[in-house]
């Protein structure tokens, strides 16, 4: 279990990219390790985490297992535990510090506005059942990101990216903005989905082509 405690300030970008330093300058790190690094606020801060990793170059179907942790967490959400939990497997699995640090220094111009914008405002919308109702939205979200659609995964892995962010400065104003890019997610998603399936129903009951 990760326990995390309540204070936080302002600078994410710069606390994840201290956080995925190592005096030892190994080229690696478990995301247990970048996790406990970063000390506060389990929810918002691993759904932030996760949702960068998600945004990493990877190969096309790679959302289908970064998305797993998102869906983990917003489940969790939605049922309203206290605190965060991730199986050991997840835990262990590394990531390279370079890539993770250049993703987070890339989404910097991005990060920089939200950070000088971001205070905490709308308190009722962290109330606990208030964020069990946000879990359930979230978990909608991250299916969206667990589709098996290329380039598919952007929409919903920054919906989450600033839903986590507003969840660590406790500022319903971002909270509202992750909602409405997160409806677009969805939207986008499951049409594109729907496309696909259509054509491949078209596809399969097409009878013979003539000569």
């Amino acid at each position: 279990m990760i326990r995390l405690g309540n204070a936080i300030r302002r600078g994410l970008s710069r606390r994840l990219v201290r956080a995925a330093r190592d005096p030892e300058r190994r080229p690696d790190m478990s995301l247990g390790e970048l996790i406990r690094g970063l000390g506060d606020r389990s929810f918002g801060w691993c759904i932030v985490l996760f949702a960068l990793i998600s945004m990493l170059p990877m190969p096309i179907g790679s959302n289908m297992v970064t998305a797993i942790p998102l869906i983990l967490l917003t489940g969790q959400m939605a049922l309203g535990l206290p605190q965060v939990w991730l199986p050991d497997w997840v835990m262990r699995r590394r990531i390279s510090r370079k890539r993770f640090q250049r993703r987070v220094l890339w989404f910097g111009p991005l990060m920089r506005p939200i950070e000088r914008i971001v205070r905490a405002r709308y308190a009722a919308m962290f109330t606990p059942r208030a964020e069990r109702g946000l879990g359930v939205f979230l978990l909608l979200v991250a299916v969206a990101l667990f589709a098996p659609i290329p380039l598919s995964s952007y929409l919903p892995a920054i919906a989450l990216l600033l839903a986590g962010i507003g969840l660590v400065e406790r500022d319903g104003a971002v909270v509202v903005a992750a909602l409405v890019l997160g409806v677009v997610a969805i939207l986008v998603t499951a049409s594109v989905t729907t496309a696909l399936l259509m054509g491949v129903d078209a596809l399969t009951h097409r009878g013979p082509v003539s000569p």
